[in-house]
């Protein structure tokens, strides 16, 4: 079975997204042999050109490198991980408070049920 698909964006992206957000989720860790284009590309039910295309990206971003005989691997730079952790919860939040703003709420209001939901999910 395939990977679900917005309509709307780009498929590459939304691979490289979802790919980006197990690395930094930890399911690929630091310096793992991710699997072979075919194989991602299979289980995405996607063209390996368009997996190729989104590993490109990835590999661009230095969270990914390649090993010309070994395949694919997750960067071993911790900082860099680190870096886009940051910058995916940054955008995140962002993204929230754009909502949060547009519905009139303000800075006290959204942290009250920002507390209260962290609370309730024991974070």
């Amino acid at each position: 079975m395939g990977w679900d698909f917005e309509t709307d964006r780009p498929i590459y992206i939304q691979i490289m997204e979802k790919i980006q957000l197990l690395i930094l989720a930890g399911v690929y860790p630091v310096g793992a042999k991710l699997p072979s284009v075919r194989d991602l590309a299979q289980q995405a039910a996607v063209n390996p050109n368009t997996m190729q295309r989104a590993l490109a990206q990835l590999e661009e971003e230095g969270l990914v490198i390649t090993q010309r005989t070994s395949g694919r691997f997750v960067t071993e730079n911790e900082e860099k991980i680190i870096q886009a952790r940051r910058r995916l919860a940054r955008d995140q939040v962002t993204q929230l408070l754009v909502k949060m703003r547009e519905l009139g709420l303000g800075k006290e209001q959204i942290l009250e049920i920002i507390n209260e939901i962290a609370e309730e999910m024991k974070i």
